[in-house]
């Protein structure tokens, strides 16, 4: 095999002297990775361009050419590794559904994205994360309360639920606990069980 050295636009080049480079999505993917690996690893604060280029395997130049700062870069790759909203779960009972959304939220919570967010609103403070958690309101909790809402909405119709006891408070108590845990507590997942925050927190708020 010949040997490559790396170029600073982006790519490597064998000996022969041909380049072979990473374009498009592939390269995209290789920098998103390493900005959430260096994310979870050494904190939001030590992030640098230059330590994503390096284990992204192309060049700094790369980078500015797409983003102008770290900021700019963490949130696309954010946005890029967030999962698309999921359909409400019907597994035929309240507390079924319930355990599954939970246990969802529980799940993209300790996640490595999970703990990409978890360095960022730990290490800056709340004017400069303001952008970050309303990326995480839009593309995480909102949808979380929304299949709460639903799940709930069904169980009212079945008779599970007491009438008029869906509101936005309600549907805001299962996030806004587990948020509350893992940042201010220090939580982890074991302190976060989907059966104790359900049986105990919301099954007794809206039953009948």
């Amino acid at each position: 095999m010949s040997a490559e050295v790396r170029t600073a636009e982006g790519g490597t080049v064998h000996a022969a002297g041909t380049p072979v480079r990473r374009r498009g999505e592939a390269l995209e993917s290789a920098i998103y990775g390493a900005a959430l690996q260096q994310l979870t690893t050494d904190g939001y604060a030590r992030l640098t361009m230059e330590g994503v280029a390096a284990a992204a395997q192309t060049g700094k130049a790369a980078l500015y050419r797409r983003w102008s700062s770290k900021e700019e870069l963490v949130m696309d790759a954010l946005r890029a590794a967030l999962p698309p909203a999921r359909p409400a779960p019907d597994t035929g009972s309240l507390r079924g559904d319930l355990l599954e959304v939970v246990a969802g939220l529980r799940a993209a919570m300790f996640s490595d994205l999970g703990a990409a967010v978890r360095a960022i609103m730990s290490e800056i403070d709340h004017q400069r994360a303001r952008v970050f958690l309303e990326l995480v309101q839009e593309q995480v909790v909102d949808p979380t309360t929304a299949l709460i809402a639903e799940v709930l909405d069904r169980g009212t119709a079945r008779g599970e639920v007491r009438p008029g006891a869906v509101s936005p408070l309600v549907t805001d108590v299962v996030p806004a606990l587990m948020l509350y845990r893992i940042k201010l507590c220090g939580g982890g997942a074991v302190e976060l069980d989907p059966a104790e925050i359900v049986d105990e927190v919301l099954l007794p708020i809206v039953r009948r």
